[in-house]
């Protein structure tokens, strides 16, 4: 029997998008909006905690951590991009390509965290 190998990503949303998310099963991420070209998961919770409390709890009262595999090949054409400190790692997935990298969750998105 094959496995997939899988990598733990990272992703910090408001209450609007964690609804979506609930509302797919915990299968996918929604699409972004028309000003939102870029989908970024983290590469590590803290950094994902960090953008829930400070900026999600600011702008929207509410920020929450979610945790997901993603097949392990299908990551490897994205780059790993530094956005600040150490911690700052992120992939940038065009917002054209969210359905894919979708189709290429492993499991169930899950709530780790939530900040108000």
């Amino acid at each position: 029997m094959q496995t997939t190998e899988t990598t733990y990503l990272f992703r910090p949303v408001n209450q609007a998008e964690l609804d979506k998310i609930a509302s797919s099963d915990w299968t996918k991420f929604p699409p972004r909006l028309p000003e939102q070209p870029i989908f970024y998961p983290v590469m590590n919770e803290e950094y994902a905690i960090q953008i829930a409390r400070e900026w999600n709890v600011p702008a929207y009262g509410v920020g929450y951590v979610t945790k997901f595999a993603v097949n392990t090949n299908y990551l490897k054409k994205f780059k790993v991009e530094n956005v600040g400190a150490e911690i700052h790692n992120e992939l940038w997935v065009d917002a054209d390509e969210l359905e894919e990298f979708n189709n290429n969750i492993v499991g169930k998105i899950e709530v780790t965290k939530e900040f108000r």
